[in-house]
């Protein structure tokens, strides 16, 4: 079973430029003009897991509904967390308070891509 999870953006190569060089994901595919929309697709980090950020030629819906929309990071350590919070400090983004203060008891990092979506860098594996 293969997952994507979509959603749009009016700034498609800031929010891909964050996403692919600030976290590392994998491009594993992209689209232009597929009856008005283009997108690109990023792996989470493997292929079973997608994120596909795309763009209508008329434009998106808009912003990110809240602070609590997250997409969740589980890296597997500190250096880990640490070295993708440096590459997306190198592309000018800074971390965000959480809206929820369980992610700062797990000593996680939230940043904000360029959209306003919200993503979790937390260093451990996730356990219940």
């Amino acid at each position: 079973m293969t997952i994507r999870f979509a959603r749009p953006t009016d700034r498609l190569d800031e929010v891909v430029r964050f996403y692919e060089e600030g976290l590392g994901l994998e491009r594993i595919g992209e689209f232009d003009d597929h009856a008005g929309y283009s997108g690109v697709i990023l792996g989470l980090p493997g292929r079973d897991v997608q994120l596909e950020l795309l763009t209508h030629e008329d434009g998106s819906p808009g912003e990110a509904p809240s602070a609590e929309n997250l997409l969740v990071l589980y890296l597997g350590g500190a250096a880990a967390r640490d070295r993708a919070a440096e590459r997306l400090r190198a592309l000018g983004s800074e971390p965000v308070p959480a809206e929820n203060p369980w992610w700062d008891g797990l000593a996680a990092l939230t940043f904000a891509d360029p959209d306003g979506w919200r993503v979790v860098l937390v260093p451990r594996a996730w356990g219940g």
